[in-house]
This record gives C-alpha cells, sequence and structure tokens, in this order.
C-alpha cells in the first residue's frame, strides 16, 4: 500500500506542469503561462511498491477559456530506461529524494494499474490519505467485469512492457493494445449531467470521477474509456512522434 509522506517537493507538481503542458497537443490554453490549481484526483497502488501512481487534475485558471485536465503521472526513484520522450521532469523529494516524473500514459506499471481499476480488481486510493479508498471514483465494465484482452495487457511490468501504441491528439490519449482493446483517456475533463456515468457508445469499461471546476464548483464526469478492437481517435492535432511502445 502506497503511503502518503507530508513533505516538500522542488520543484512543486504544478510547477512541472506548467511548463509541461502547453506542450501537449490537447492543452487548449492561451498564449501567456497556465494559472495551474490542483482540482482533484485520486492514486492507484503499485503491487511492488516501486512506482508512485497519481492521477492529477488540474484546472487552469489562465486560459480564455479556464480547462480543467486530467495527467496520470508516475513517480520513480531512477530514469525509466528509453522513456525520455515521457519525462515531465524531475523532482527533490523531502524524505524519498530525487523522483523523475513521467507522462503516465507511458509507463507500464501505470497502464497496467488502471486497467486493473477497469476491471475491478483494484481500488482507487485517496490522493493524500494513506491506505484510503476514494469513493468518489467509480468504474464499470461488460460482462462479469473481466475483460480477457485487458487483463492480458495488465501484466505488463518495467521489465514486460504491454506495448501499447500512444497517441495524444487534441483531445487527448489513445492507447491500441495488440491484445485488440483501446484505452481512451479524457485529458480535457468535462462535467456530466448529475448520476452514474453510463458507458459511453461502443465502450466496453469505462471510469469516472469527481473534481472541482472553476470557481470550486464541484463537477463530475468521464476520465477514460475502454473499447473493443481499433477505434479512430477524434480529430485534432497529433503530436509529431507521439506513437510509442509503452
Amino acid at each position: 500500500m502506497a503511503v502518503i509522506h507530508r513533505t516538500a517537493l522542488e520543484p512543486s507538481k504544478l510547477e512541472l506542469l506548467t511548463s509541461w503542458l502547453p506542450t501537449r497537443p490537447w492543452f487548449h490554453g492561451g498564449a501567456g503561462e497556465p494559472e495551474l490549481a490542483k482540482a482533484g484526483g485520486f492514486r492507484l497502488d503499485d503491487p511492488r511498491s516501486a512506482v508512485g501512481i497519481e492521477f492529477l487534475v488540474v484546472t487552469d485558471a489562465g486560459a480564455p477559456h479556464p480547462a480543467t485536465y486530467l495527467v496520470p503521472l508516475s513517480y520513480r526513484g531512477a530514469p525509466l530506461d528509453g522513456m525520455e520522450h515521457a519525462l515531465v521532469g524531475t523532482m527533490e523529494h523531502g524524505v524519498l529524494g530525487r523522483r523523475w516524473a513521467y507522462d503516465g500514459c507511458h509507463d507500464p506499471v501505470l497502464v497496467a494499474a488502471f486497467l486493473a481499476l477497469v476491471e475491478g480488481r483494484v481500488e482507487a486510493q485517496d490522493q493524500n490519505i494513506s491506505d484510503t479508498p476514494d469513493r468518489d471514483v467509480t468504474r464499470s465494465c461488460t460482462g462479469d467485469g473481466s475483460i480477457p484482452a485487458a487483463s492480458a495487457a495488465s501484466g505488463a511490468s518495467a521489465s514486460s512492457p504491454a506495448h501499447a501504441a500512444v497517441t495524444d491528439d487534441g483531445e487527448g490519449t489513445a492507447l491500441a493494445f495488440p491484445h485488440g482493446v483501446v484505452l481512451r483517456l479524457h485529458r480535457i475533463l468535462r462535467a456530466s449531467p448529475d448520476g452514474p456515468t453510463p458507458l459511453p457508445q461502443g465502450a466496453i469499461g469505462q471510469v469516472s470521477g469527481a473534481w472541482r471546476g472553476p470557481g470550486s464548483i464541484p463537477a463530475r464526469g468521464l476520465f477514460a474509456a475502454l473499447y473493443p478492437g481499433t477505434r479512430p481517435a477524434p480529430s485534432g492535432r497529433t503530436a509529431p512522434g507521439s506513437d510509442t511502445g509503452v
């Protein structure tokens, strides 16, 4: 079980994201520097307790139209070989020392944990309190809750990656697995009507959660959806060279 340390980070996560977010094709901010504020999120546990896993929700109040972003981050005690393109930055942790923060969509440990969440094999954990489930994060999937293709992909580790093709576009990130599923992460969060979030059309699984929108207004919506087979990515800007193996 992950332990949440009450300590200082230098630079902070928001400071790292202030320079990194504008480089993403799904960033919808203006020409100026983002004005980021933490708006929510949750954590997942690495079964081996080696990698920190956090899904951070941040709001950019400096954009012409304030936007809320979902940013999965993995925290490691050493660089991840071959993943320089996915490095968000490094931080000095008051207890753990230097930490390498990665865009989690490219980290096999985070991807494996998230697929396990979709299937219902693990629970989302509170972002700020150790050993406490986050009941605001919900998931659903079709059938008996077991998705064979996703389960095969979720067997990934740092030494045995899931080999998903990761593609960023103007709205989010798609992870296409050779096992026959596509995970679509909603980077720009949009509030849904009150009530449980239904499965999107054609999806076989989903994860939803809550956050605080602009003005600290409570909001809830879809974080990610899992689709069978090949699903065309929405039109939008695509990051050059963003197709990589997880």
